[in-house]
């Protein structure tokens, strides 16, 4: 018995003494990876500090030239602007290009002046009301227009593809009478009805754009959605709607930057109300005179908004444009 005891103890002692040596091994190759991990970070740290861009050649430094000075002739007219809406009016239209001074800094007077003259506010309201409804309106119809004349292979749907980038080729200065006379008519003359005629000078491009993208999309994943119990509208709004995304970006900036903007379809559709553009140009007064200085500093605070805008969304511009036109 004491025989069987002993070697029982010198079993567990070769037992303990054995998993104990595989800890150790096991605590070592732990031990020893995180070294080696922490040698390949610091050697790919010191890669990526020491790692040097190729450098310009001759052709390289012309093309940047060439961009840098496209870029200040794009920039210099909205500095002028800004510089302008600092100085007093006399000023402004005798030194349009000189920097203001103690003697033709006004401060901020001129925005103070044009905010009042123009109503700037009621416009500025309506101004965006018409841009998001717009807009809105826009991405939802044109995007199911252009899912349907995608999915659905006739000749109507062909046709109707055709007529969308026609529109885009037909100048607005050629339709403007016959347009103006037909929203006169139908009670389109107020800030709903003016959404309803942007819906169609819009529509060309965008469900160019819209269907270029949908073309990419698989048609796989709308099966699986019907398969799945969801309908055409539900298999829209659910799959294929979130992918057009990037494309949706595109072609809400493209046209809320036109609509923010436009000065010729407000003042002949709207009667009562007035969008930001058509307030500005009250600062033109009686036999040539145009308050200048205050006209550059709404000019400044109508820019504003929309550049905003622009750059929180112009990542999505490429991405979309070229996800548009890689198929059909």
């Amino acid at each position: 018995m004491a025989d069987e005891m002993k070697n029982v103890n010198t079993t567990d002692e070769y037992t303990d003494t054995a998993l104990s040596s595989e800890w150790k091994k096991f605590q070592e190759g732990v031990e020893k990876e995180k070294a080696q991990k922490a040698l390949k970070a610091e050697m790919d740290k010191i890669k990526s500090s020491k790692k040097v861009g190729p450098k310009m050649q001759g052709t390289d430094w012309i093309k940047f030239a060439v961009l840098i000075v496209i870029a200040i002739i794009f920039v210099t007219p909205i500095f002028l602007v800004l510089m302008n809406s600092f100085k007093g009016k006399l000023f402004v239209s005798n030194e349009p290009f000189a920097f203001p001074n103690s003697e033709s800094f006004v401060g901020f007077d001129n925005y103070t002046n044009g905010v009042e003259k123009i109503g700037f506010f009621p416009a500025f309201i309506n101004s965006v009301i018409i841009t998001l409804g717009s807009v809105v309106l826009l991405i939802i119809c044109t995007s199911m227009c252009a899912w349907f004349i995608t999915r659905v292979k006739t000749w109507y749907t062909k046709l109707m593809y055709l007529l969308f980038a026609f529109s885009m080729i037909v100048p607005f200065q050629m339709v403007m009478y016959p347009m103006s006379f037909i929203a006169n008519t139908l009670k389109l003359d107020n800030l709903i009805g003016i959404m309803v005629i942007y819906l169609g000078f819009g529509a060309g491009l965008s469900v160019f754009m819209f269907a270029g993208f949908i073309k990419s999309v698989p048609l796989e994943i709308e099966e699986a959605a019907m398969i799945d119990g969801c309908g055409p509208i539900r298999t829209f709004f659910m799959i294929d709607f979130p992918i057009l995304r990037p494309s949706a970006i595109t072609v809400a900036i493209l046209n809320a930057m036109w609509i923010w903007n436009d000065y010729l379809l407000p003042t002949l559709v709207l009667n009562d109300d007035k969008t930001l553009p058509m307030a500005i140009q009250y600062l033109r007064g009686g036999y040539g005179s145009i308050d200048m200085s205050a006209m550059m500093a709404m000019l400044v605070l109508a820019i504003i908004p929309i550049i905003i805008f622009y750059f929180i969304c112009q990542k999505y511009i490429i991405k979309g444009i070229v996800a548009g036109a890689v198929k059909g």
